[in-house]
């Protein structure tokens, strides 16, 4: 959710990509090397990430309205666009898991909460609270979990391999399509004798992987959360395993698997990237709404028209927006086959997402890990915590009620609080926080929209359950920022709400990503193409992977 990040609603703003050596301007021409049509509601900030958005919504607090984390943007992009010299910073956390569990204390102590950090050691005493047995093989568990995520990595750089340039046209069309395999070829050999672990991981449900490995609760539970962040699955159902690892591929600061707080929120990753496109000769525009891609005589993409009727011609036109966005709602209809229409309508955009901005006006305080008689902030504040995540049942039971058509009565929450590192987010004293919550539908009953009284009522539950874990919680509420999945498809243009630009199941991955016809990131329009996370290699508004496709044509443009 990871932090995800990715592009919201594509089609209100644009970036204009011009020739290096030429200068940003403000005023608008007529025509570009290439357009990205990027994100969000006629705000700067929106222009490379929807969702990647820094908001103060409730005054003098400043929001990661969508995203809220930062890990899946590949290093080399990261560098390339030299992000860091133009102003991302980033707050790394350790420890990064805190999981409190609702139990009475033993002789007057607190309740017991697991603990996970970079410190193996330390984490390996708290794993030691609940199983000796866990604590001994979870390093082995890291090492089997590193490998697999390298060894793929190939495959999350490059595009799937040219099935078509492969199997159709010329002799010389297919020798060049070989060179698609190489990447496949690469991760196949540091896969080696892993082939069969990775496999079983990316088809099996989650929890045959981690029952294997362990038999404590509260760490299968903590673990099992990564299998189905913003995915509509539980544990128990195959290809869950996949999330799995999908969530642990990122890096910051050189740091493999880890998380971590933009500094003024997620808008600063847009801001820095804006910055960076800026000095490689780029145009951005808000203000300016998209209302289709410019089809040309001869069929292939010329460039936009907005909802003004300005035409701005481009050599090529990247889209950010989801697919259903890019295919259903910009490109002119008889632009593109029938059956590729169908295609599209069948992408599965499921999501069981509600985000949940608060503002409070004093820090939580866990009956786990009581706050300090100075106030200051403990270890356990900084990390993702996860609640209603003792037992692999009680995820499960979440999960049911959703796919019923009602919100989870106990449902899965993360909660972060990343004024706790970053206090330029808050008044002091003060803090923002943040809940990812599971699993709740699009329709209530299948049938019925949302509501202000439902969105009311379940943001009731949802704090009464904080409350079970922070006496006191729902007292220091000072405001809130309601997003069910119909929401977040009106506010950041994410089809169905779904976080990925459609779901991350393993019949829309790599080279269904997010059709086997288009799994190139070419469209069946010439010159028109997907960048978003609705593409190879997918990831989510609260992650950071979706940008990547569009970030590799700034840093292809630095290079001419």
């Amino acid at each position: 959710m990871a932090a995800a990040v990715r592009a919201g609603c594509a089609h209100k703003g644009f970036i204009s990509v011009t020739r290096r050596g030429s200068h940003s301007s403000t005023a608008l021409k007529p025509q570009y090397d290439a357009i990205v049509i990027g994100a969000g509601r006629n705000h700067l900030l929106h222009v490379l990430g929807g969702a990647a958005v820094s908001e103060e919504i409730i005054p003098g607090f400043h929001f990661s309205r969508a995203s809220y984390l930062l890990s899946l943007l590949r290093p080399h992009i990261y560098q390339d666009l030299e992000l860091k010299k133009h102003g991302l910073k980033v707050y790394i956390r350790d420890p990064y898991s805190f999981t409190p569990m609702l139990e009475d204390g033993v002789r007057g102590r607190p309740p017991r909460s697991l603990t996970l950090g970079a410190d193996l050691e330390k984490t390996q005493q708290e794993i030691g609270k609940f199983s000796e047995k866990d604590a001994k093989v979870y390093p082995d568990f890291l090492s089997y979990l590193e490998r697999l995520a390298c060894a793929i990595h190939p495959l999350l750089d490059a595009p799937p391999v040219d099935i078509p340039g492969l199997t159709q046209g010329s002799l010389r069309k297919k020798i060049t399509a070989l060179g698609s395999l190489k990447p496949l070829v690469k991760s196949g050999l540091k896969l080696g004798k892993n082939i069969p672990d990775f496999y079983e991981l990316v088809t099996a449900p989650a929890i045959k992987v981690l029952n294997r490995w362990f038999e404590s609760e509260p760490l299968r539970a903590t673990l099992a959360t990564d299998s189905v962040i913003g995915a509509n699955t539980s544990p128990n159902n195959p290809g869950s395993g996949y999330v799995l690892l999908h969530h642990v591929m990122g890096e910051l600061e050189k740091e493999k698997g880890a998380w971590g707080y933009v500094e003024g929120g997620m808008g600063g990753v847009s801001q820095s990237i804006a910055r960076s496109a800026r000095s490689l000769g780029a145009d951005i525009f808000t203000n300016r709404d998209v209302k289709q891609v410019l089809i040309g005589q001869d069929g292939s993409a010329k460039g936009i028209i907005l909802t003004d009727g300005t035409e701005v011609h481009s050599k090529v036109v990247l889209s950010n927006a989801t697919p259903y966005i890019t295919f259903k709602q910009l490109t002119p209809k008889d632009a593109l086959p029938e059956a590729f229409i169908t295609a599209v309508d069948q992408i599965d955009y499921t999501s069981p997402v509600t985000k949940i901005n608060v503002a409070v006006d004093k820090l939580p305080n866990f009956l786990a890990a009581p706050n300090s008689a100075d106030g200051k902030p403990g270890p356990h504040h900084q990390c993702s915590i996860h609640l209603n995540c003792e037992s692999m049942e009680v995820l499960e039971e979440a999960y049911r009620e959703g796919q019923q058509g009602r919100p989870s009565s106990r449902p899965m929450i993360e909660m972060t609080i990343p004024s706790v590192l970053d206090p330029t987010l808050a008044p002091p004293g003060c803090h923002v926080v943040s809940l990812f919550i599971q699993f709740t539908p699009y329709l209530l009953e299948g049938r019925r929209a949302w509501t202000d009284e439902d969105r009311e009522r379940f943001a009731d539950t949802v704090f009464d359950w904080v409350e079970h874990y922070a006496p006191g919680f729902k007292n220091s509420i000072v405001g809130k920022d309601i997003l069910t999945p119909p929401d977040l498809e009106r506010v950041f243009g994410l089809t169905g709400g779904n976080i990925f630009h459609g779901s991350m199941s393993l019949d829309q991955l790599y080279l269904a990503r997010p059709l086997p016809s288009v799994a190139d990131y070419r469209s069946p329009v010439k010159g028109l193409y997907l960048c978003g996370s609705g593409s190879h290699p997918g990831g989510g508004v609260m992650g950071a992977a979706g940008w990547n496709s569009a970030l590799k044509v700034l840093a292809d443009f630095k290079r001419l």
